[in-house]
């Protein structure tokens, strides 16, 4: 039987991933929202506990940290299509979805290092069953409160509040299509509306709910980061092992409102 491969590089540990995060030019009493990969890193010593002690130390405690803590699997099931699930399952699937609770509800499909954060002692997750964003630090619950059912990402999410708040994004080992930030855009631009369904929480036990909403979608937005990087001041730098880059959210979302309609427009 042959060994296991040896581990490769480069080691990372809370220390060194403080000191790269400050040298990319994170700042102490900032507000960031995070985007990570922590596979990109390299060799983590304490996993996504390191990388989140990190980001806690490189905003340090007048600080606050941000991530996306979605869930987008409780939906529909007449959209679901990775895997699709047969047509006769679909009232059952609607009756017995368990219904959003920001305590309890894992994330799913964003990564390990956000599912940490919103389990760390003290962190804030918003209301919203699919487009939820947990935060800790002093302005925590300004960012979080009042996340509306029907605007999963524009103004009365979280994205606006982080944009109020002069907040900057961190890709870390993640790329433009993962940067949230753009969908606040499609909400100021002709856009179609769509329904969205999902199970919540209400006084009386669980509702599945329907709501009108912007319609989203992550497509393009590879070139449009792209397009936004040859024309600002992004700052870019290395992360452990991994490529990250550093920008004002607020001029993200500028850029986006400006690149979308002439090269992705949508009709309403």
């Amino acid at each position: 039987m042959s060994s296991p491969a040896p581990v490769t590089g480069p080691l990372n540990t809370r220390a060194s991933l403080t000191a790269d995060l400050r040298s990319l030019g994170v700042r102490p009493g900032e507000t960031l929202l995070a985007h990570t990969s922590l596979s990109s890193l390299g060799w983590v010593c304490g996993g996504a506990v390191a990388l989140v002690q990190a980001l806690l130390d490189a905003v340090g405690p007048d600080g606050t940290l941000a991530v996306p803590t979605h869930s987008g699997d409780n939906s529909d099931p007449s959209g679901w299509g990775n895997p699709p699930v047969p047509e006769s399952w679909w009232p059952a699937i609607r009756a017995n979805m368990p219904p959003y609770d920001p305590r309890t509800t894992p994330s799913h499909g964003v990564g390990v290092v956000p599912e940490t954060l919103r389990t760390w002692p003290g962190a804030l997750r918003s209301a919203h069953p699919q487009t939820s964003f947990a935060a800790l630090g002093p302005g925590a619950r300004a960012l979080v409160e009042d996340h509306a059912l029907d605007c999963r990402l524009g103004e009365q999410s979280p994205l606006a509040r982080l944009e109020e708040s002069g907040a900057r994004v961190l890709l870390l080992g993640a790329g433009y299509g993962s940067c949230t930030a753009f969908h606040l855009a499609e909400y100021r631009i002709a856009g179609p509306a769509v329904r969205n369904s999902f199970a919540v929480r209400t006084s009386s036990g669980p509702r599945w709910t329907t709501v009108t909403d912007t319609s989203v979608s992550d497509e393009g937005f590879a070139e449009l980061g792209a397009d936004f990087e040859r024309s600002h001041p992004v700052v870019r730098g290395t992360v452990g092992g991994a490529t990250a880059r550093l920008f004002p959210l607020a001029a993200a979302v500028a850029h986006a409102e400006r690149w979308l309609p002439a090269h992705r427009p949508r009709t309403s």
